[in-house]
Parts: C-alpha cells; sequence; structure tokens
C-alpha cells in the first residue's frame, strides 16, 4: 500500500446549495438532487482512486443538511409519531449517506476497478462536560433567511446562528446545535480491518454518533450501568470492568472526527512497526483558506506550515461554525505527527496536489 489518503466530504459534496431563480429564496435539495450530487463525488473521486491506484482510500462525510431534515420531519410530525433524538437522526444519516456515497463502487466499477466500499455505523466518544453542550455552535438543517430564523426560533423554539453569504450576497442562516469534541473511536478496529482488505471504508459519518461512557455504580454485589430509556446493565462486582456507552444528543464536527480517524489509524501502524502516510483531505465549498472571506480584499492562502496555521487560528479569523473546526483540524493532525493536509473544493482536486489550488498544510 502507498498512501493512506482520507477524503472528509463536506455537505457541499452531497447536499447542493440550490437558488430558486424566480424568487431567490434558498432551496432545500430534494432527494434526487442529493443523490445526483453524491453521484458527480463519486465520478471525480473514482477518476482520482483509478488514477492512483497504489493507495488506500477512506471516506467520511457531513451530516449538516440530512440531521436538519430528519429533526424537522420528526417535529413536524411530533403530533402523530414519536420525536426521535439527535443521537438516533444521526445513526439514520450514517445509514442512508452511507449508502449514496456507496455509489463509488459503480464509478469504479465501469472504470474496471472492482473495489467495494463499506458504510461502517461508528461511534464516537465524547466528554459528558463538555462546554459545548452549554454553547451550541454547530449548523445543521436547510439554509434559512435572518427573517425566517427568527421565525422558528420564535416559534419553534431552537436556536439558529449567521452561517455565511450565498453568492447573490444574502445572510444565509442555519439551525445551531451542540458539538462536542471527539475523544475516541469505538468501531476503530472494524475501520482497519476493512482497510486492510483492500476496499474502502465509510466512516465516522457526520462525525460519529456522539455516546459517553457510563460510571458504573455499586447495589449490593452488582455494579450498574444506567443508561437512556430506563435501561440499566449489571454485573458483578467479581467481573472484569465494562465499558458501556450511551448516547447524547449532539452532533460532531465531522472533520475533527476525520482528523481523529487519520490519526488514530497512522498511530496503529506505527505501533505494528509499520510506516504509514496519511494525508488528509477536507472537501469543502471553497478552494482553500482565504484571509478576509467574502471581503473586497479576500486572499486565496496555498500553502501554511503548522506554526503559521496556529497564529491564523489563535487570531480568531476562522468562524467557529464554518472553517475554524477544518483548521483545528489540520492542527490536530499535524500536531499528532501527520505530514500534509489540505482544504479544498473537490471540483479542483487534481490541480489541490500540484500546488495550483486549494490549501496544502505540511509540518514544517
Amino acid at each position: 500500500m502507498g498512501k493512506l489518503y482520507l477524503f472528509a466530504l463536506g455537505g457541499n459534496e452531497i447536499s447542493p446549495v440550490i437558488t430558486d431563480p424566480e424568487t431567490g429564496k434558498m432551496v432545500n435539495p430534494d432527494l434526487p438532487a442529493q443523490w445526483r450530487q453524491a453521484w458527480k463525488t463519486c465520478e471525480i473521486l473514482a477518476q482520482f482512486i483509478v488514477d492512483h491506484p497504489d493507495n488506500a482510500y477512506i471516506l467520511t462525510h457531513g451530516n449538516g443538511p440530512q440531521i436538519g431534515n430528519i429533526l424537522l420531519r420528526s417535529e413536524y410530525a411530533g403530533e402523530m409519531i414519536h420525536k426521535l433524538p439527535i443521537d438516533v437522526c444521526g445513526a439514520d444519516t450514517q445509514g442512508a449517506l452511507g449508502y449514496m456515497l456507496a455509489q463509488l463502487s459503480n464509478s469504479l466499477r465501469v472504470r474496471g476497478k472492482d473495489l467495494k466500499t463499506a458504510e461502517i455505523i461508528t461511534q464516537v466518544i465524547v466528554d459528558h462536560d463538555d462546554p459545548a453542550f452549554q454553547e451550541p455552535t454547530k449548523f445543521i438543517g436547510p439554509p434559512m433567511t435572518k427573517e425566517e430564523a427568527e421565525e422558528h426560533q420564535k416559534n419553534q423554539g431552537y436556536l439558529c446562528g449567521f452561517y455565511k453569504l450565498n453568492d447573490q450576497g444574502q445572510e444565509v442562516w442555519r439551525r445551531v446545535v451542540p458539538s462536542p469534541k471527539p475523544k475516541e473511536i469505538i468501531e476503530i478496529d472494524i475501520i482497519e480491518s476493512c482497510l486492510q482488505s483492500g476496499n474502502i471504508p465509510i466512516a465516522v459519518g457526520g462525525g460519529g454518533i456522539p455516546v459517553v461512557a457510563i460510571e458504573p455504580q455499586k447495589a449490593g454485589e452488582l455494579e450498574q450501568y444506567p443508561c437512556s430509556y430506563d435501561i440499566t446493565y449489571q454485573k458483578s462486582l467479581d467481573a472484569p470492568p465494562a465499558k458501556v456507552y450511551c448516547g447524547v444528543e449532539g452532533v460532531i464536527d465531522k472533520d475533527l472526527s476525520s482528523s481523529l480517524l487519520a490519526t488514530s489509524l497512522r498511530e496503529r501502524a506505527h505501533r505494528r512497526g509499520e510506516e504509514l502516510e496519511v494525508v488528509f483531505v477536507i472537501l469543502t465549498d471553497v478552494d482553500g483558506v482565504k484571509l478576509n472571506y467574502q471581503q473586497p480584499n479576500q486572499e486565496d492562502v496555498r500553502s501554511l506550515n503548522l506554526e503559521e496555521t496556529r497564529e491564523l487560528q489563535q487570531s480568531g479569523i476562522f468562524p467557529s461554525g464554518s472553517m475554524g473546526p477544518k483548521v483545528e483540524a489540520v492542527i490536530n493532525f499535524l500536531e499528532a505527527g501527520g505530514q500534509q493536509a489540505f482544504i479544498t473544493n473537490i471540483q479542483v482536486l487534481e490541480q489541490t496536489f500540484s500546488g495550483q489550488a486549494g490549501t496544502r498544510f505540511q509540518s514544517h
């Protein structure tokens, strides 16, 4: 195996931003539109894989638009059926979006390469006391105008925040939810086994389903682990310690989880005495880092080392709900020993690796 490329797909790679030409309003793309966008993404990735056959590949993906849609359907149908918690909505999106991105196998087969994708439902451990649970910053759901966001906040009671300006210069607002930091990937063994089999894992979808470790409680001769829905696991005090996890409501940033996955795989290979070069590629709706983003003096940044990246991040120029976590994910990856990372747009993928587009990050 040559290099391992981890492609972290953003919402734009599955859910296109559409503006109605007649009304100027932003449209929530339907399933056919999302399916076609995913197909376009898979076609580009498939050609890259065929052109670089000696490498291994992993896909991760966001779920912001889709998990927001599921929550909306659940809330609007609340008088008829039970509502869904955010962690269950996240699990739903992992299955559905993994199914969509599994089209990559079709795109590879028509190019003469028989590789299979595996959609792995992934749980990611977070901290009970993460301050993100008190300060929601993660954008989910369809785009809205400021007026629509204020109406939703008033009538539905959920929080919204300014996301960005669209191509027409209009303010885009979206719902925000807690986004705790990822600590550990529970299914890492399964992801690694799939990778070593020569296939392509699709993992930590939507950042992974956030779960917390349950602290045991003593009850007589038993040790009990209380979880959601009045479920309690128990074992004898004499039995070995158990690891029990329970879902919590939130959406982990997919780039931070992808960075953790890339680092974990590299470190596990190192412990086996293997050298594994991981190339961490964050795909988003802009072709790299911008200084003075969406201002008249906007400037492309094509190359940064770790120290320069830290300085920019510490300056506070990157918004916490968009580019900020991406740059943080890159910093985490490089600080843990990664050599190369990129932030770019999938349409300029090859140009990015030749230095003509995107932003390249290096450890030194």
